[in-house]
């Protein structure tokens, strides 16, 4: 039996290139925070609902898991204090917390909220469906021993270690039972009150959250590990990068997390501001439609995948949002293969597509959220795409219209980004490499794979049987194996650019640190007095 209580060290590190500058005179409060940003995304602040990364980013600070994972790969205590492992699962004792309602966080409110996520079943559930737990046996498997102990017993799927970083996501948050019964209408486990209100143990609450304008968040007073410097934080929707950069230059918000490539660039050795380039382990994706007449043969989507100008894109718009990489592992994870020879070439894109029977090319839509880098992306891929034969109309939308597009695979390309979850090749590529069903009637949305209907059989069981090998050195061979047969089959998901989040921050901002999977926590955020 192994104990765990202080973190388990993996040797894949994330980490984050932080360029410091003197202090500059801002405006806002000393005691609030206020970040510029896109808020397309957000959609929902349930965390056993939302998935998406500005909504992750809010959620963290609202909700504390059992677990959490550190910007380098650590997995930490958060509400549990220790934990035990053993061959059949893994026993968790809690600590003495309450959630901001007062009521205390007790073995029973952790049970509650994996059953939730499980029996909700969204796309939030997926991380934890794609290794055995569902709405039928998350009750057998997670069990409240008394108040403040829990038990986990292991899937026939799954191994602790990776487990325990599953528990690390904003999904396995664990919600105030209570609270969110009492708001609970018609068995919806309280999810219409939940999108737009918080019931957690975090170090802030949800004060209000206005779609597409603001998000105003509150300092819990009796957050378990102190109250947080900032007495509130204030999230402001400011997708115009120019004026954001404003903004920021004014000292009308401290942070800015939007900003295109070109504006970022003004702030580079700028006196009084810090630039943060955040690695996510995650990427910028073509997602091809495989059931589309055109996009269904292997030819095509290799033709799409020699039509794309990445070092060019790279270059003049990416900048420090992504470097060219279409391999869903970052090139600096361990056992992480070359990309292939994938880049522009104009004359094998041409060939491939009349060996596919479409000499004189066709026509699709590209799908994408109107949000910094993404709509410049677009733009070049059509560019680029119009030179093989292949005429692409763009149709923007704001995240609610792609996303519920691209969940429903209403789309023939579009362009999504992702994460990773741990920091190894099974944490950025899983998401590329598992579709157990890829029938429509499986209405597997939180399936990134199973959205572009690309089947995938034999790549989906050696995703499960990396996932259950203990033995490293194997595991790390398995890993390879998974990356050769991806770029093999000329997938539908094709990763273009592994992704970073930048950031700029002015001077006054002190003890921010951005966190791979956009989980950053503000409660030891401080800002220093103006000059």
């Amino acid at each position: 039996m192994k104990h765990f209580s202080k973190g388990l060290f993996v040797g894949a590190v994330f980490g984050a290139l932080t360029i410091a500058a003197p202090q500059l005179q801002a405006a806002t409060p000393q005691d609030q925070l206020v970040i510029g940003t896109s808020l397309a995304q957000v959609l929902s602040l349930d965390p056993q609902q939302a998935t998406e990364g500005k909504a992750v980013e809010i959620m963290s600070n609202l909700y504390d898991r059992l677990v959490a994972s550190t910007a380098d790969g650590n997995i930490l205590p958060q509400l549990a204090e220790s934990w035990k492992v053993d061959d059949k699962g893994i026993t968790f004792t809690l600590r003495k917390a309450n959630f901001a309602s007062g009521n205390p966080v007790t073995s029973k409110d952790v049970v509650y909220s994996l059953a939730r996520l499980l029996k909700m079943d969204q796309a939030a559930a997926a991380n934890l469906k794609r290794v055995g737990y569902d709405k039928n046996n998350v009750e057998k498997l997670v069990k409240a021993v008394d108040d403040q102990t829990v038990r986990i017993e292991l899937s026939d799927q799954v191994t602790a270690e990776l487990l325990l970083y599953r528990l690390t996501t904003t999904t396995t948050s664990v919600v105030d039972s209570v609270e969110v019964e009492s708001h609970a209408v018609d068995s919806d486990y309280g999810n219409a009150w939940m999108r737009t209100h918080s019931a957690g143990s975090g170090p802030f609450t949800l004060n209000r959250w206005s779609p597409n304008e603001l998000v105003i968040l509150d300092a819990n007073k009796g957050y378990v590990d102190g109250a947080p410097k900032m007495k509130r934080v204030i999230v402001r929707h400011v997708p115009e990068s120019q004026v954001e950069r404003l903004m920021l230059e004014r000292g009308d918000i401290d942070i800015a997390s939007a900003l295109t490539a070109s504006d970022l660039a003004t702030f580079q050795a700028k006196q009084g501001f810090a630039i943060q380039r955040i690695p996510t382990g995650g990427f910028y994706v073509l997602s091809m439609n495989a059931g589309n007449q055109y996009l269904s043969n292997p030819k095509v989507r290799e033709a799409i995948a020699y039509g794309i100008d990445y070092k060019g894109i790279e270059k003049t718009i990416m900048g420090p949002y992504g470097r060219a990489r279409t391999v869903p592992v970052p090139e600096n994870f361990e056992y992480a293969i070359p990309s292939p020879d994938w880049q522009l070439n104009v004359e094998k894109s041409k060939q491939l597509l009349s060996e596919a029977g479409y000499k004189d090319g066709f026509s699709l839509t590209l799908k994408t959220i109107a949000q910094t880098p993404r709509i410049d992306l677009a733009t070049a891929i059509q560019a680029s795409l119009a030179q093989v034969g292949i005429k692409i109309d763009i149709q923007q939308g704001n995240g609610s219209e792609i996303i519920a597009a691209h969940r429903a695979r209403d789309f023939d390309l579009l362009i999504p980004q992702t994460s990773a979850y741990m920091p190894n090749v099974l944490g950025s590529m899983e998401q590329f490499s598992s579709n157990p069903d890829n029938s429509k009637e499986a209405n597997n949305a939180g399936n990134f794979v199973w959205r572009s209907a690309w089947d995938i059989p034999e790549l989906t069981a050696l995703n499960a049987k990396a996932s259950m090998e203990p033995d490293a050195k194997k595991r790390g061979e398995l890993y390879v194996q998974m990356q050769k047969m991806f770029v093999e089959q000329k997938p539908a998901v094709l990763p273009m650019f592994e992704r970073f989040e930048p950031i700029v921050l002015t001077g006054r901002v002190q003890g921010y640190v951005g966190h791979p999977s956009q989980m950053t926590r503000l409660e030891n955020v401080t800002k220093v007095e103006t000059q």
